[in-house]
């Protein structure tokens, strides 16, 4: 059962988020790491996105919190399937953001060379399944005549996408159910609001996520997982 549900856009500190609920006790946490590590939950995801709170059970099943895209897309829905589960969105600088999402997607969208070993041509074949997913969400957050994956946000589009998010998601949940959290402000806030004790001698986790998923997809075109 889902207890705490991210609402952040990616790139707004949500590896950092995944690690620090695991090791609060809300995990496992579904991230979009988890669907490059375990491409059978795109399965979960087709042939459309649930409409019913059995289906998002379904969806997140064996999972606690949910994180990053493409969960943290549906918040709205995850909100009323599991109407106990606290919020999280994470937030941080906008024109920053901008910055590190268009490297994330570009990154995301580098071509597979064609020498690529067999498992690598086998995952992209098997990610390729909820492609289409993905850009849906793009489309629906930065502008439907946007065409992606061929053309990506400019600046001035990502910054009111990124405005507009954060706005709606504040509007659309009480304030005791909603945490606004930068990743910058640690442990306490965010323990604070899920009712755990801080992790003592612990600093918060600080993972690069375009770090770490460039090293991801080094791997995968080598043919290893």
């Amino acid at each position: 059962m889902i207890e705490v549900i991210g609402a952040g856009l990616p790139r707004t500190g949500t590896l950092s988020l995944k690690a620090a609920l695991e090791r609060l006790g809300f995990g496992p946490c579904y991230h979009m790491f988890e669907i490059y590590d375990h491409l059978e939950l795109i399965d979960r995801w087709l042939p459309a996105v649930p409409d019913t709170p059995a289906g998002w059970e379904r969806v997140f099943a064996g999972y606690r919190s949910t994180l990053d895209w493409p969960a943290s897309f549906f918040w709205r829905e995850q909100a009323a399937a599991f109407p106990r589960a606290k919020v999280v969105l994470t937030v941080r600088d906008p024109a920053g953001w901008c910055t590190s999402f268009h490297n994330m997607i570009s990154l995301r969208a580098e071509p597979m060379p064609p020498d690529a070993p067999a498992a690598a041509v086998s995952f992209q074949a098997s990610f390729a399944r909820i492609q289409p997913l993905l850009g849906r969400i793009v489309r629906a957050t930065f502008g439907e005549d946007l065409r992606f994956p061929d053309e990506l946000p400019s600046e001035e589009q990502a910054a009111r996408a990124f405005d507009r998010h954060v706005a709606t998601v504040r509007q659309s949940l009480p304030a005791d159910r909603l945490l606004v959290f930068d990743v910058r402000e640690g442990w306490e806030p965010l323990c604070a609001f899920l009712d755990v004790d801080v992790p003592a001698g612990e600093p918060f986790p600080r993972l690069n996520d375009i770090e770490a998923t460039k090293r991801r997809f080094e791997q995968f075109n080598l043919g290893r997982r």
